[in-house]
């Protein structure tokens, strides 16, 4: 990464890592405390398809764009009305789901991540929620632990690859985790220093 000095508008925080870790915990306590959040995508998509009748949404091609254009749209509808914002997963992870599901990465997503790259939309310090060492599965998480963690790892792998900064939150309870990334977003915004991403081919 490149260092620069510049005065941010918007922090935009990234929470990520492997499925089942509390992230949407963490991420509804921070809305509690009066944060601007957006939820997991997939998640809420999975669910709102599942009522229509569609069993596994996700073996659909198109279900990975459905997720990007719910992303955009609320990374959008959000704007500048916070300072500070956090999102459960991104564009990243979405590609990494397309990877993990055989799917293409498609104009619509990779249009997407040249987007959020190239208007650094979201801060270069991301949040990797570790595992809590277990999953409890859903209609919309059926997934094991141990594919759970290299869920998680493919996640780790492209956030690095790509020149962003992670950030690990331990196993802990969800108000401690949310507590560590006030703590960390409270240093950051302090320094007044942020990191570019590097202009790398996704």
């Amino acid at each position: 990464m490149e260092n620069e000095v510049h005065t941010r508008t918007v922090d935009r925080f990234i929470l990520t890592g492997p499925p089942g870790s509390g992230k949407t915990t963490i991420i509804r306590h921070l809305a509690e405390e009066g944060f601007a959040t957006a939820e997991e995508s997939a998640t809420d998509l999975i669910a709102a398809w599942q009522q229509r009748g569609i069993d596994e949404p996700w073996t659909r091609p198109s279900f990975v764009d459905a997720v990007v254009e719910t992303q955009r749209d609320r990374q959008i509808n959000l704007g500048n009305s916070a300072r500070v914002q956090f999102y459960d997963r991104s564009p990243i992870c979405t590609m990494v789901l397309a990877n993990w599901l055989g799917h293409p990465v498609s104009d619509v997503l990779r249009f997407e991540i040249e987007r959020i790259r190239r208007e650094r939309i979201y801060r270069p310090e991301v949040f990797f929620v570790r595992s809590l060492g277990f999953v409890t599965p859903t209609e919309v998480r059926r997934i094991s632990l141990a594919d759970s963690i290299r869920f998680g790892e493919l996640h780790e792998e492209t956030y690095l690859a790509l020149g962003f900064k992670l950030i690990y939150i331990d196993s802990a309870t969800a108000l401690q985790r949310a507590e560590a990334i006030k703590r960390s977003v409270g240093l950051f915004r302090e320094s007044g220093v942020a990191s570019s991403v590097i202009d790398r081919p996704a």
